[in-house]
């Protein structure tokens, strides 16, 4: 699958399964979240988890229409504001908290297309925090390069690749399929940054 491909799939994931799609985002992106939240005395890692515990079980059942506006709610009270730091930590838990907000509103408005920004969105948390770790200095040619053969990009790519083809290939939520994809999205508690929970 090319990127165009790539990109095509995305913009024809409904339903479901585009609910899935943002579900697996969040879920790799976790960990960003809980770190940071961790390291800054939050002590909302835990309340997030079930948030987004809540989140995966709308995929199996017809989500209460009042329930989803109690979830964005909490969501919007545990999210940090990025005003409010100056550790760069924040902008990825930012992020995080803005992929299971897609996610929560695909519940609400199905009609409304929101794969391919949250796609889009994920794929940058990466390349910033690329572009901030090894990219100082490097004029706009290097850069591209560097985002080119980087191993963090490379694997961002492949995951959301894997997904979308999963999804497609996928005729309904059964439990067991969920679960493997929440499995795999978790990537043993390793994010989109290739940072882990217990480091």
């Amino acid at each position: 699958m090319n990127a165009n491909q790539f990109l095509k799939a995305v913009s024809q994931l409904q339903g479901w399964r585009e609910c899935a799609f943002l579900l697996a985002l969040a879920e790799r992106a976790f960990p960003n979240y809980a770190l940071f939240a961790d390291a800054v005395g939050m002590k909302s890692g835990g309340k997030m988890q079930q948030l987004l515990d809540l989140a995966w079980g709308t995929l199996q059942q017809e989500a209460e229409e009042a329930a989803i506006p109690q979830l964005l709610s909490k969501l919007e009270s545990l999210s940090p504001n990025v005003d409010d730091y100056d550790a760069y930590g924040v902008y990825p838990a930012f992020d995080f908290c803005q992929l299971l907000e897609q996610a929560l509103l695909n519940r609400l408005n199905p009609n409304k297309h929101r794969a391919t920004e949250a796609s889009q969105l994920a794929t940058g948390t990466v390349m910033d925090f690329v572009e901030m770790s090894e990219g100082e200095g490097m004029d706009e040619d290097e850069l591209v390069r560097l985002f080119e053969l980087h191993p963090l990009l490379k694997e961002d790519k492949i995951f959301q690749r894997d997904v979308v083809l999963a999804l497609k290939r996928q005729r309904t939520p059964r439990q067991e399929f969920v679960d493997q994809l929440r499995t795999d999205a978790a990537n043993d508690g390793v994010s989109n940054l290739g940072i882990s929970l217990d480091s």
